[in-house]
């Protein structure tokens, strides 16, 4: 018996965009710690993958423009790599790889919703994605088709969250999506402190000189000089990345 064909999901019209979104076009950052699950660790937790990918084919459904950012931090971290003595360059490399592994990934729980997507790579890996073309993914995009951003920049000392931030100057996203394991910014570590308050608002100047880690300053300060906001939540909750798109008050909102 000849295994099935799979089935092209490009031939059919995006959905036109729902009247009551409040961002058309967004870039959406997936940590990879995300993606273990609750009990953290290492891999790809297939539970979590498929319920992100089926919230995704919901945002599809209203006609939203989606560029994806996936960290690579469940299988490999380039700084803690350094941190144990390799060089590095070497590691943040490493951390590139695991980015794909990730991105790949996704882009197969995407497509078995009938999602249309596109994986494209800031280092060339022909044989699996596409290389990098700022013009080539608007086109993607505009067409319908989600794009997610692998590899990160292409370059070592920079983060997925730089990546994220860049990648969504690049291609004229409305919003930064921060989607992680925290329901947002607290004004002290919740996993510490009982009674940690999450801040709903913030300005950037404050995200970047109070070091929230959620995020690096040199994505904070990109978007910051570019008015490009940012929207940190929950990514394990149900319908928080639809709620993102309408603008609803989820989590926190960094801007100004």
């Amino acid at each position: 018996m000849r295994p099935p064909v799979p089935r092209l999901v490009d031939s059919v019209a995006p959905p036109p965009p729902h009247p009551k979104l409040r961002h058309r076009r967004i870039l959406l950052k997936l940590s990879g710690e995300a993606l273990c699950g609750s009990d953290g660790g290492f891999g790809i937790d297939q539970d979590v993958m498929k319920a992100t990918a089926q919230e995704l084919s919901e945002v599809y459904a209203l006609g939203v423009q989606v560029g994806i950012v996936v960290g690579g931090g469940n299988i490999f971290r380039g700084l803690k790599g350094a941190s144990a003595g390799m060089d590095r360059a070497q590691s943040d490399y490493m951390g590139m790889l695991a980015t794909v592994i990730n991105s790949l990934a996704l882009q197969d729980a995407l497509e078995k919703v009938d999602v249309p997507t596109r994986v494209q790579t800031a280092i060339e890996i022909r044989q699996m994605a596409e290389p990098y073309i700022r013009r080539r993914a608007v086109r993607h995009l505009e067409k319908g088709r989600f794009v997610i951003f692998a590899a990160g920049t292409g370059n070592p000392y920079f983060s997925t969250d730089t990546a994220a931030a860049l990648r969504a100057m690049e291609i004229h996203a409305e919003c930064l999506l921060k989607a992680t394991k925290v329901e947002g910014v607290y004004d002290r570590d919740p996993a510490k402190h009982a009674d940690a308050t999450m801040i709903s608002r913030m300005t950037f100047d404050r995200f970047i000189s109070e070091r929230i880690k959620v995020m690096d300053s040199t994505a904070a300060t990109l978007c910051r000089d570019n008015n490009l906001s940012i929207r940190v939540f929950k990514l394990t909750t149900p319908g928080n990345i639809k709620r993102a798109v309408f603008g609803e008050p989820i989590g926190t909102t960094v801007e100004g």
